[in-house]
């Protein structure tokens, strides 16, 4: 993870006891969150499920590349 999301973190919690592991795991659930939000419905009929695989792995590429997030 790279100092973006130390830092948003931080902003949730600025007080400077709470532990540097605290505050990377609280970013990366939100990271994670957000990318299950952008899955494709599978269930759904009235999308392009093609169309919205591929949308779903550049914005997927984009965030993972943005936070560096690990694997």
């Amino acid at each position: 993870m790279n100092e973006r999301m130390l830092e948003l973190a931080r902003q949730v919690w600025p007080d400077p006891n709470i532990s540097h592991a605290n505050h990377m795991k609280f970013a990366e659930l939100i990271v994670r969150e957000c990318l299950l939000s952008l899955e494709p419905d599978l269930y759904s009929k009235e999308i392009d499920y093609e169309f919205e695989q591929r949308f779903y792995r550049r914005c997927r590429e984009k965030i993972v590349k943005h936070f560096g997030v690990e694997e």
